[in-house]
């Protein structure tokens, strides 16, 4: 009996000593730490972030030319999805200099109106106005569609709408001093409105337009906020013009 009883206080000591010098001390260490240890569930999301870590969050704007088109127009399922709604900074981007989309102006001026029945700025395309051609638009003549014969086109307009106009509307001849449809600084994507501001002169647009309107946005205000908000919106159409860059926008058709 004293046999056993000896055998078996070495074996507790013997399992103390293996715990002494492994699993245990690394327990204590890690409560020291006060840092807990992740659930079951905080595991697998961080298994799941791994795998999907390559997923891409959002689809990308196109950049390359419809097939067949002529001028170079973007992808038709694109277009639709484009000129359902407005979307100010996804404009921005394709004005700016490395996409391929043809730019053409107004001959005249003429009411706008959305012929694919989305989102329209409503008033009227200016004289001269610049316009980014999505997509031509096919005549009906006597029940029969016949592409080109007088059809048309949509348009994208700088304030991030479309515009369906007729080909006698449109000139690829470059004006002397093209106009744009207003730019709304406040509907653009946050990390667009932080790039825009690290050039000076759009910073400096956006300060002076903040001082004249004191946070107004619409109704009643002085012709100052107008002139400085008018200001504004030049001074962002000139950056993109002249080169600027203007990441990808977080708001996509």
């Amino acid at each position: 009996m004293k046999l056993r009883v000896t055998g078996l206080v070495l074996l507790v000591v013997g399992i103390s000593g293996c715990g002494g010098s492994g699993a245990l001390p690394a327990a204590k260490d890690a409560e020291s730490s006060g840092e807990p240890a992740p659930s079951p569930k905080q595991a697998d999301a961080s298994d799941d972030s791994v795998k999907n870590s390559d997923a891409p969050t959002h689809e990308k704007i196109p950049t390359t030319c419809a097939k067949g088109s002529d001028p170079c127009t973007p992808p038709g399922a694109f277009v639709n999805k484009l000129c359902a709604g407005s979307f100010p900074g996804v404009a921005l981007y394709l004005f700016t200099k490395n996409t391929p989309y043809a730019r053409q102006y107004l001959t005249r001026k003429t009411e706008a109106w959305n012929a694919s029945g989305g989102v329209s700025d409503g008033g009227f395309v200016e004289f001269d106005e610049e316009v980014l051609v999505l997509r031509s638009r096919k005549a009906d003549l006597g029940g029969m569609q016949v592409s080109g014969a007088g059809g048309g086109y949509d348009a994208l307009r700088w304030s991030g709408t479309c515009v369906t106009l007729d080909a006698n509307e449109l000139t690829q001849r470059t004006p002397p001093a093209a106009k744009n449809a207003k730019v709304e600084f406040r509907f653009l994507d946050e990390p667009i409105k932080e790039a825009l501001r690290q050039d000076d002169t759009v910073n400096k647009a956006y300060l002076a337009r903040r001082k004249e309107c004191k946070g107004a946005t619409s109704g009643d205000v002085s012709l100052s906020c107008v002139k400085a908000d008018e200001a504004l919106s030049h001074a962002i159409v000139n950056y993109v013009r002249e080169g600027g860059a203007v990441p990808m926008p977080e708001k996509l058709p």
